[in-house]
């Protein structure tokens, strides 16, 4: 074929110019690649006054040789000129795997990306409860919008059905602290305040912590589950476009299930826990039942069972909310659910463990100790 790409080698003293005939495209290139491969001699120019045509790969093949040679284009046409800048201006090597990045940079990237996304999930929890705080001064104001058929209906989720799982948990939590406390107590003969270890840290602390971080687990979790399915569905859009709150009807109901509810667990836990204490003492410690309780009414101020039922429904408000701000985040996909339920237990129980610090200085410096 007459418009194959070809060259010929024309010497001038010691210097050769490369005269470039036919059309330098990619269907025409034939075997001209390996050919100027091939070639070892100097090359002081490229003629390329004899090409018909020029694609990018023509291109390229020049300006690859043209850098390999240090060769001077001539005769070329303003095309083939501008051509051969654009490849020569796109030309960069390309990692199919980017270089890592140092240890302390990406330490320090994580970090900053940490911080921002706390930061931000902070300002939306502080936007989240603006809105919930005005939600519940309009139910004030009406208090027959108040659903209260939701509200007792999640009373079964957050408190009826977790009966079961915190009396346990509460049971095995007081025999442990009956053990421990006994095992380190025995060694100074004082094995009987082992019924103040119990009914102190129980009514005060364990109680309603234990209980707490066993409804983020349980129902936090599953307000955040069900909130962004809604949303992902587009229930919640469709509320809002029938004007319908999804504040008053979503999360409302729950956070006064949780308010409600989290006292009583509270203290049906700490019972609990005092029972499985008072097992142990009467199977190990050989205290009887009737000393063990007239010990506890002795050692327990009244304070203590205030400090829990005071602390309680805080709580529930907390894990509450963050579960239904959760579950308002999510977007795009399945998946989200599964991340924001996920986010919503763990900043339920950093927020109740947080708080709990909190009180626990603030009842001290008031002189509820």
């Amino acid at each position: 074929m007459t418009d194959m790409a070809d060259f010929i080698i024309e010497q001038t003293g010691p210097e050769a110019q490369l005269r470039f005939t036919g059309r330098l495209t990619l269907s025409s290139l034939g075997a001209l690649p390996d050919r100027l491969d091939a070639l070892n001699g100097p090359v002081h120019e490229v003629n390329l006054s004899g090409v018909e045509r020029m694609d990018t790969v023509g291109a390229w093949i020049i300006q690859r040789f043209v850098e390999r040679t240090g060769a001077k284009i001539v005769g070329a046409s303003e095309d083939a000129v501008r051509l051969i800048s654009l490849v020569h201006a796109t030309e960069r090597d390309v990692r199919v795997r980017p270089e890592p990045a140092p240890a302390v940079v990406r330490v320090v990237s994580e970090i900053g990306e940490a911080t921002l996304i706390a930061w931000q999930t902070l300002l939306g929890l502080i936007a989240f409860f603006g809105s919930v705080l005005i939600a519940t001064w309009d139910l004030i104001r009406s208090p027959r919008r108040i659903r209260m058929n939701a509200v007792v209906h999640r009373f079964e989720l957050v408190g009826v059905k977790a009966l079961g799982i915190i009396g346990l948990m509460s049971f095995l939590i007081g025999i442990v602290i009956a053990q421990q406390g006994a095992v380190q107590l025995e060694q100074f003969g004082a094995e009987v305040l082992t019924v103040n270890l119990i009914g102190r840290i129980t009514t005060r602390e364990l109680g309603v912590l234990m209980t707490a971080i066993m409804v983020a687990g349980r129902s936090g979790s599953a307000f955040a589950a069900q909130i962004g399915t809604m949303k992902l569905t587009e229930e919640i859009d469709a509320m809002r476009t029938i004007g319908v709150s999804p504040i008053e009807a979503l999360v409302l109901p729950r956070m006064l299930a949780a308010i409600i509810m989290m006292p009583l667990l509270g203290f049906y836990a700490t019972l609990i826990s005092i029972i499985g204490g008072g097992i142990f003492c009467w199977v190990s410690l050989e205290i009887p039942p009737i000393t063990f309780v007239q010990r506890l009414q002795e050692v327990i101020p009244i304070t203590d069972l205030w400090v829990g039922l005071l602390k309680a429904p805080v709580f529930g408000a907390i894990i509450a909310m963050t579960g239904c701000f959760q579950g308002m985040q999510v977007s795009g996909n399945a998946e989200e659910v599964g991340l924001k339920t996920t986010a919503a237990v763990v900043q339920a129980i950093f927020l109740v463990i947080v708080l709990d610090a909190f009180f626990a200085v603030f009842f001290t410096q008031i002189g509820w100790i």
